[in-house]
């Protein structure tokens, strides 16, 4: 069976991203079923939101992010305020759809949604970094933000308001429904991707 890829846009300083992290890691069986590769692609999600970086969480955002959490059964550590991600998000997208990147992306959210680390925290780039035994030296960190950048005006046009986006084709699928939905909608994508292409 010919393999599809989907995009899926996260941001590191959503929650809800780490949910699905987390959700499609226990989906394993069922993407591999499908032939399915999910390429994991991070973007900044304040420039299209316009949330302020450091800003109070909402009530309101924060219980909707607990409550996701806990319908998945998650554990969650609720940051308080809006985490500025840009760096960890440019680490992430440098080290590309490798093996380092799913250390780096696995790393980076046990930290700050299982430990409550904050991503203002002196040094802890640095220490995810030798965590992960990354040299961060030998990335470009400034051509990774302007990619950053660049990758987050494509996700702006591919209409992505939110993280996670699951980009089914030109369709953008946002949020994580729990398994049945998510298995349901993407075996009917890829039927159909698989017979228009037959």
């Amino acid at each position: 069976m010919r393999r599809l890829a989907v995009i899926v846009y996260y941001d590191f300083a959503s929650s809800l991203s780490y949910v699905a992290h987390r959700a499609m890691e226990r989906m394993a069986d069922d993407l591999e079923a499908l032939a399915l590769d999910l390429t994991w692609t991070p973007i900044d999600l304040t420039r299209i939101t316009g949330w302020r970086r450091g800003a109070t969480v909402e009530s309101h955002r924060r219980e909707n992010a607990l409550r996701v959490a806990q319908e998945f059964d998650v554990p969650l550590t609720m940051p308080s305020r809006w985490m500025d991600s840009r760096e960890v998000n440019a680490v992430a997208l440098a080290l590309g759809d490798t093996a380092a990147a799913a250390t780096w992306r696995e790393c980076v959210y046990s930290t700050l949604y299982e430990r409550g680390a904050s991503l203002d925290a002196p040094g802890l780039l640095e220490r995810l970094a030798r965590d992960v035994s990354l040299d961060l030296d030998a990335l470009d960190i400034d051509a990774s933000l302007a990619a950053l950048e660049a990758t987050t005006e494509r996700a702006r046009d591919d209409e992505v308001t939110g993280v996670p986006t699951f980009m089914l084709g030109q369709w953008p699928f946002g949020g994580i429904q729990e398994a049945f939905t998510m298995r349901s909608v993407l075996r009917r994508w890829s039927e159909r991707q698989r017979k228009s292409a037959d």
